[in-house]
């Protein structure tokens, strides 16, 4: 059988949303409002030129209020953003993706073209995917096995 491992370049293809991202300026209060505006649970932090400085995520965002809670409107992201990014490329299989989240406890993942954000991948969306994959080849297999392909 063929292999089946899709490349994040076509997942995020297929998707067809566009990346939402956060200035390094931008509060803790305008992140939390993309967030809750987009139904998205991370933000990459990017500078004017688009390039990626961090990602702010539900997470990251959750330990701040506590630690905050009375200055959280005036809280800027770089304060509180996640710095050296793990990232991916389009050309990662997402067997490979689904591995360097799982090993590095993440569970957002920007993916990048050289120097340009291409999307943002959650370890749902791979799950996801991963798993109506899995059924796929479960019915190939399937229809084979009881003669369906003659």
């Amino acid at each position: 059988m063929a292999d089946t491992s899709q490349k994040v370049s076509d997942f995020l293809r297929a998707r067809g949303r566009p990346v939402v991202t956060i200035g390094p300026n931008d509060t803790v209060e305008a992140a939390i409002q993309k967030l809750v505006d987009n139904n998205i649970g991370a933000l990459p932090v990017c500078d004017t030129k688009g390039t990626i400085l961090g990602i702010i995520s539900e997470r990251d965002l959750l330990k701040e209020c506590l630690r905050r809670a009375k200055n959280i409107g005036s809280t800027i992201i770089k304060d509180v953003m996640t710095e050296n990014v793990v990232i991916g490329v389009p050309d990662d299989d997402l067997d490979y993706v689904m591995d360097v989240m799982t090993q590095r406890s993440i569970r957002h993942l920007p993916i990048m073209d050289g120097p340009e954000l291409r999307g943002i991948v959650s370890i749902r969306d791979v799950v996801d995917t991963l798993l109506e994959q899995s059924k796929v080849q479960v019915r190939f297999l399937s229809d084979y096995i009881s003669g369906g392909y003659r």
